[in-house]
């Protein structure tokens, strides 16, 4: 479920390589990797100079059942100008998005996670979100960039995808 060794393979496959691995109980895997060498010499090129990108205003509410990335994608949300609130699972962003309803304090979008560890994932919650409110704003987030709800995500009511791991520019 981590996102690690899927991010390692797509990068490997990009590169023409491959990667195997040796598991025994027990004793624990270790993974081999192989990437082919470069011919051609590295010319390094300077930065192009990018704008800063506009502050924001809004709430957003982040469901991950990692801490580490709901903390990272926090203090990316919060440097661009956004309150953030914090699900680990669908059943918790579901019951925080009716709350903040109720409080007339609506969520302006929702980024949910595509697989959750024992719990509701994004395809699942997206659906149950919707029947809350039509105008759910809710962006898929997810490290597995070749899944069907990444690549269609209009066909699972997704406004659009974020890819892990996160980056910002600024």
């Amino acid at each position: 479920m981590g996102l690690g060794l899927s991010i390692c393979h797509s990068i490997i496959k990009k590169h023409d390589g491959h990667i195997t691995a040796e598991s025994a109980p027990a004793a624990g895997t270790t993974f081999h990797f192989y990437l082919p060498a470069s011919q051609t010499q590295v010319i390094e090129e300077e930065a192009p100079v990018t704008e800063r990108p506009m502050a924001s205003r809004g709430s957003i509410l982040v469901m991950d059942d990692e801490e580490l990335v709901r903390n990272v994608a926090g203090q990316m949300l919060t440097r661009l100008g956004y309150d953030v609130a914090f699900a680990k699972d669908g059943s918790e962003a579901i019951e925080m998005y009716k709350k903040a309803m109720k409080s007339k304090k609506c969520f302006d979008a929702v980024i949910l996670d595509l697989t959750v560890k024992g719990g509701m994932g994004g395809k699942e919650t997206v659906k149950k979100l919707l029947e809350i409110d039509s105008d759910v704003k809710a962006i898929l987030s997810s490290g597995y960039s070749d899944d069907p709800a990444m690549t269609d995500f209009r066909k699972h009511a997704f406004c659009s995808t974020i890819v892990k791991p996160y980056d910002i520019d600024i």
